[in-house]
């Protein structure tokens, strides 16, 4: 199904913004640019979650009788 591979790119949305913010603290001197590129990865991969979460609710609705 597709939402559920989408779901997993969710996943790696979220993992790219959790190392996104372990470079932050290596890196002072971009880190402020590094965390709000993270926060915004974070955003977008919580959106596309909603959005897929929501399509599977729907779609399990539309099968019950």
């Amino acid at each position: 199904m597709p939402l559920k591979a989408i779901l997993r790119e969710v996943e790696k949305l979220h993992d790219v913004s959790e190392r996104l913010v372990a470079l932050a603290e290596k890196h002072p001197r971009v880190a402020e640019a590094l965390m709000a590129i993270s926060g915004n990865v974070r955003s977008a991969a919580t959106i596309l979650g909603v959005l897929v979460a929501t399509r599977l609710a729907a779609s399990h609705d539309s099968d019950s009788p």
